[in-house]
């Protein structure tokens, strides 16, 4: 492992200057925020064992983007891999797509990113009010899908607090790169001290975004400076109804989330050429009770539950010399999901308190036309790369905590049952390969069903009032995804082909966690090491032709679904020091995370998210706020048989917020984003060689909180 950059800032950190700062005796008011996806309810991060980062209030609007993905890159072990400005999904410790659960108030946002690196994330990450990260495996929480970790996007629909007069926030912003528009407005309506009606609407609309330089990797002619083809269109909506009293609360919602954005592609306007757009819309229905001393035994019982209808859509336009010729969609999805989740915290029983749980989902998914497939569609799913299929999860789980005289014990255990079935072809599936020969995929593939188990211990030390040591074991399963099993064509996001194996087994994953940290005084820093052994590591496997070279199908990489054992080792380090207490206050804070992903038999995990460094700073001034910050990331090196090396590159952003008095709740704020116009690739991304990070970007707009 390279641990120049972790040991530079933490020489940085123990510096006499910080040592100076942490010898101050000044207490630092840090808000308590409670981790509402924790399944007891009422912890800080600070008192979980796991590594839990939770951002809400200024530093959530500081950080808030258009995708979930950007909004968290740069915190301690979360990177982004983007797919232009319409997809951004989180990277956790070099893992993404169907291994990070992404949840909106506690349940799965259930929408098709996990089939395509192409495809978004279902839901509006502006109307976040707090968003919680689990890095590591949470499988424990969440299931087979929670390997890699856990992010929480809770909002302040099913909140029970509320004042006794009606509320209006929002936001109105405008990004000088793109025309980017963007706007919400929220509402809130007490009626009475027991009912209240809360509803949301947001908007974005863009045209295509500047770069710097050219667009493609290697690119010699062509447009220069824009990146073709990301446009971006966004509209949200959200109505709910909250009912409480002393019993506890009750509340259900609908939501509807519509999006329709370009995948970036060089245009040249000469020949026969073609470009891709995706329109989606999510329709879901929620409900959110908590029940206080439901039964004898127990003193809360939370109950959630969501039925979402997700339809997405992908469009192709064909051009000849750069004339409009037509366009159709290629390729329709449907994804109906049911999920409940029931928690049940107990009343103590001696020193031990814990709760719990029932988890139940549903899910059926298809997908029809030609789009990716090399073999040809059908309406049974048989045209996309994947067939349509079932899948029905049940998992029973349990956590207790033990406090000691050190601080506390904890362990937890959970079971699932997952049972998954496709749909039958008319006929089996084939690929030619340039060898003469066939591959082929059965008309019919029956049934796939898993019981993953896993269980975890991790304790908490109380060194001093002012540091904690944490240090747990986690052995956590978890299933194979549906693209693991029953891939079989043209994946066009990654270019590749892929191959499913459904005679796949399980991931299991044994993870050592070490923790310390300093929270309270005016330097405060959290240092985290990993290290994350996998029996059966699922990976796409890239075949040879006998010669050295990979075997390539109409321009698109053959890859196989396949088994080995892997390692996945970190560390993560971030720091805060107050440098100055004064009437123009000064705050420095630090950064850096690595992660090693390698397979037994050497090779390296595709798509390992590369070392970065970070350093900013914070001040004020009357009415005024301002941070700047620098963070280098890294050249990525250590790449899979398949993939280029990426270079590195620097990052420089700003933000100021002018919040007087006299606007009574609202500020006035500008945000500046890749300041030295940087062409930056970000090797999480299976497009970073077609598409680069935005260029300069200068936001300004207003936010606003009125009543309440």
């Amino acid at each position: 492992m390279n641990k120049k950059p972790i040991v530079v800032l933490l020489a940085a950190a123990l510096s006499p200057m910080a040592s100076a700062v942490l010898a101050a005796e000044d207490t630092v008011d840090i808000p308590r925020l409670v981790v509402t996806s924790d399944p007891l309810g009422n912890r800080t991060s600070d008192e979980l064992i796991q590594p839990v980062t939770v951002i809400a209030g200024d530093e959530l609007n500081q950080k808030r983007a258009s995708t979930i993905g950007e909004t968290l890159d740069g915190l301690p072990g979360v990177h982004n891999a983007d797919f232009g400005q319409g997809v951004g999904r989180p990277v956790v410790r070099g893992l993404q797509g169907s291994r990070v659960k992404v949840l909106e108030d506690g349940l799965s946002t259930s929408d098709i990113s996990g089939e395509g690196a192409d495809h978004a994330i279902g839901m509006d990450a502006g109307r976040a009010d707090q968003i919680e990260v689990f890095r590591g495996p949470a499988t424990l929480l969440y299931g087979s899908g929670a390997a890699g970790g856990v992010i929480n996007v809770r909002s302040n629909r099913f909140n029970p607090e509320f004042g006794d007069s009606p509320r209006v926030d929002g936001q109105m912003l405008y990004g000088w790169n793109g025309h980017d528009r963007q706007g919400r407005l929220g509402l809130e309506l007490p009626m009475g001290d027991s009912f209240v009606l809360r509803t949301d609407y947001g908007v974005r609309r863009t045209i295509d975004f500047d770069i710097d330089g050219y667009q493609q990797k290697d690119q010699q002619v062509g447009r220069k400076d824009k990146l073709q083809n990301s446009e971006v269109e966004n509209d949200v909506f959200s109505i709910t109804g909250l009912y409480k009293g002393d019993w506890g609360f009750a509340g259900l919602g609908y939501s509807t989330w519509e999006t329709q954005y370009g995948i970036p592609e060089v245009f040249l306007g000469v020949g026969e050429e073609e470009q891709e757009k995706i329109r989606a819309k999510n329709d879901r229905f929620d409900f959110r009770s908590e029940i206080n001393d439901p039964l004898p035994g127990f003193s809360a019982a939370r109950l959630k539950m969501a039925y979402t209808s997700y339809r997405q859509q992908e469009i192709g336009s064909e051009f000849d010399n750069g004339a409009f010729v037509e366009s159709e969609v290629e390729t329709r999805f449907n994804n109906n999901e049911t999920e409940m989740r029931l928690e049940m915290v107990h009343n103590p029983i001696g020193d031990w308190e814990g709760v719990v749980g029932l988890q139940f989902n549903d899910r059926d998914f298809e997908a029809e036309g030609e789009g990716h497939s090399h073999g040809g569609g059908d309406e049974h799913g048989g045209g996309f790369y994947i067939r349509g299929n079932d899948t029905r999860t049940v998992g029973l789980f349990v956590l207790e905590e033990l406090p000691t005289y050190f601080g506390h014990f904890e362990v937890a255990a959970r079971v699932d049952h997952v049972r998954s079935s496709t749909d039958d072809l008319d006929e089996a599936r084939d690929i030619d390969l340039p060898s003469g020969e066939e591959l082929q995929q059965s008309a019919i593939l029956g049934s796939n069903s898993f019981t993953p188990f896993s269980l975890s211990a991790g304790t908490l030390v109380e060194v001093d009032p002012a540091h904690h040591f944490r240090m747990s074991v986690t052995r956590s399963q978890r299933a194979p995804s549906a693209e693991q099993l029953y891939a079989f064509g043209s994946h066009a996001a990654a270019g590749t082909v892929e191959i499913g194996d459904p005679n796949l087994g399980k991931e299991t994953y044994t993870n050592f966690e070490v923790g310390f940290d300093r929270h309270v005084g005016a330097f405060r820093y959290e240092l985290t090491t990993f290290y994350n052994y996998v029996d059966d590591f699922i990976y796409l496997a890239a075949q040879n032709d006998g010669t050295g070279q990979a075997i390539e199908i109409e321009g698109d990489t053959l890859v196989v679904n396949e088994q080995q054992n892997a390692k996945l080792y970190g560390a993560e380090f971030g720091a805060i020091t107050d440098l100055i207490d004064g009437p123009i206050p000064l705050s420095m804070r630090l950064s850096t995370d690595h992660v090693r992903g390698k397979l037994s038999n050497g090779e390296n995990i595709p798509r390992m998210s590369p070392t970065r460094v970070g350093i900013g700073f914070d001040t004020s001034y009357a009415d005024w706020d301002f941070s700047l910050d620098y963070r280098r990331v890294f050249k990525q090196t250590k790449t899979a048989v398949t993939e280029s090396n990426t270079d590195g590159y620097n990052l420089v952003s700003f933000d100021a917020n002018w919040s007087p008095a006299s606007l009574k709740g609202a500020e006035i704020f500008i945000q500046g984003r890749n300041l030295l116009n940087e062409d930056g690739r970000r090797h999480t991304s299976f497009f970073k060689d077609e598409s680069p990070i935005l260029g300069r970007t200068i936001y300004t707009g207003i936010r606003f909180d009125f009543g309440g």
